[in-house]
């Protein structure tokens, strides 16, 4: 998984599409981004929408953004 000793989770200040909840992840997680971002549209969509986009907007007021 993740060998860093810093073993938080951040917000992408670089690979970000609109906050940079899903690049932070893919640092995190050591996987891409972008297939997060699909996964994260798939189980949105077929959730209804609403969850989805709630659970996106406590991720970016819950996860910091990394430091400079």
């Amino acid at each position: 998984m993740n060998n860093n000793k810093n073993n938080k989770i951040y917000r992408s200040r670089k690979d970000r599409m609109v906050a940079g909840v899903m690049g932070g992840l893919g640092e995190y997680l050591d996987v891409d981004p972008t297939i997060l971002r699909l996964i994260w549209i798939g189980v949105t969509a077929f959730t209804g929408f609403l969850p989805g986009i709630i659970a996106y907007i406590i991720a970016v007021l819950i996860i910091p953004l990394k430091p400079e």
